[in-house]
């Protein structure tokens, strides 16, 4: 069992004993502190704060935790109950709200659940505001109110379809398009908040569904990561109803993932890539997605006379630069889409419908999108080191052996090779370095991540 505290928020398994694992009082200290510096952050006479959970089955229990701490801090609370991240994300600002939380675990199996925290723009918190939570946490620096400066909770239960407008909102969206297309499509959405929202905004769209595990019960069928292995029963689904395609979405509906009319995947790194290529063919401009994002999108980007640039790994890294960068579109190569003309966020709801809209668009069959796009194959790979090893000076080494090619040590080290790239990176819970490879075969990629593997023990040696 496990608990993981880091600036992003906390995380942990249900049950077993406080301190390691996401138990009551583990819930209740990380919403105090994220309470406590909200009030220290904006000095504000009342405070408004927007929560809500994915449909895990310990998602009730953390969420009145959760509120109710904020209430005995005298923090008001808008309780949005089963939702997704990126409708918390988009009901922050729309209510004025001076922060948000997010519960749940997203693609981690049922046990698991977490604290997911936003600022007042519904954007997640920065390494620094994120060390400072930490920090009140680790103190206990609480105080509570007063019976009489108690907050409140106001339910709104309709977020999901507030959400679905805003989408539908959007310029580059068209459901009168979408609907004259016919579209048949297939929905797995893991038996979470997506069953609830994907289905809606489909319908909306004119588009007829069909439902697989969209029973939002917390009841995960399979592993809800939205990887090739886990969507078996989706892609006979596709083939056996021959719809035109598939979407999956993980529990709190931030990635997504497409199944093409033959049953197969559409490849979760191509979900952002052939959204850009729709929205930089109507609004021209520039992308960013992490450094461990297939190449394909800096591909598109430049087919449309617009500059791509990598940020480190992670949705707050893509999100600051890409206000940087004033970027049209970016995310992260999982399937995560951020479209800032909706919000700055991942969100499965705005990547389906401009999927939907392109397709209408075009009239194209999924799998022949796919083939207009770059191939490139992935291989994500890990070697464990002793703990006493210097980490850092590995990497350094590789710097070095590789310093005529074109380096990014943003983030670890990324080596650009004219056919390939491999991007080193360590991790900051475990004595490991993630190694991560792309190039234009699997057998490619998995060559180049043994030889990078061999030349970091050659290193160690």
């Amino acid at each position: 069992m496990t608990l993981i505290k880091s600036i992003s928020g906390i995380r942990g398994t249900i049950g077993g004993n406080t301190g390691e694992n996401l138990t009551p009082i583990d819930t209740v200290k990380f919403a105090a502190a994220y309470g406590a510096w909200l009030k220290n952050e904006y000095k504000k006479e009342k405070l408004k704060v927007v929560v809500g959970r994915d449909a895990r089955i310990s998602g009730k229990m953390i969420q009145e935790l959760t509120m109710n701490t904020l209430i005995g801090l005298g923090i008001d609370v808008i309780d949005i109950g089963l939702s997704t991240t990126p409708t918390v994300e988009v009901a922050v600002p729309l209510e004025s709200a001076d922060g948000g939380i997010i519960l749940t675990a997203s693609h981690n199996p049922k046990q698991w659940n977490a604290l997911k925290l936003l600022n007042n723009k519904g954007e997640f918190l920065d390494g620094e505001a994120g060390a400072k939570i930490l920090k009140i946490a680790e103190a206990e620096d609480f105080e509570f109110s007063q019976v009489d400066k108690l907050g409140k909770i106001s339910v709104i239960d309709d977020y999901i379809e507030r959400h679905i407008e805003e989408v539908l909102k959007l310029k580059l969206v068209d459901g009168e398009k979408v609907a004259k297309a016919n579209l048949r499509v297939a929905v797995d959405a893991v038996n979470s908040t997506g069953g609830i929202a994907i289905p809606a905004l489909l319908k909306k769209m004119g588009v007829e569904v069909i439902e697989l595990y969209c029973e939002p019960n917390g009841h995960f069928p399979h592993n809800p990561e939205p990887l090739k292995e886990h969507l078996t029963d989706i892609c006979e689904l596709v083939k056996e109803k021959k719809a035109d395609f598939g979407i999956v979405v993980d529990p709190d509906v931030d990635r997504l993932a497409f199944i093409d009319e033959n049953g197969e995947m559409f490849g979760e790194e191509y979900t952002l890539v052939a959204c850009a290529d729709y929205v930089l063919s109507k609004t021209p401009g520039d992308t960013v997605s992490n450094l461990s994002s297939s190449r394909a999108l800096s591909d598109i980007t430049r087919k449309h006379g617009g500059s791509y640039e990598a940020s480190a790994v992670g949705e707050v890294n893509v999100v600051k630069l890409m206000k940087d960068n004033n970027a049209i579109i970016g995310g992260e190569g999982n399937g995560g889409i951020i479209y800032p003309e909706a919000h700055y966020g991942r969100d499965s709801l705005v990547g389906a419908a401009l999927f939907l809209t392109y397709l209408a668009e075009n009239g194209k069959k999924v799998s022949e999108l796919r083939g207009e796009y770059p191939s490139y194959f992935m291989s994500k790979n890990k070697i464990e080191l002793t703990p006493d090893l210097d980490v850092d000076g590995i990497l350094k080494a590789v710097e070095k052996r590789h310093s005529g090619e074109e380096i990014s040590t943003v983030d670890g080290v990324k080596i650009d090779f004219p056919e390939n790239w491999v991007h080193l990176r360590k991790s900051n819970t475990e004595p490991i370095i993630r190694i991560y490879t792309e190039a234009k075969s699997q057998q490619e990629a998995d060559e180049l991540a043994q030889k990078m593997i061999k030349e970091i023990e050659d290193i160690i040696s």
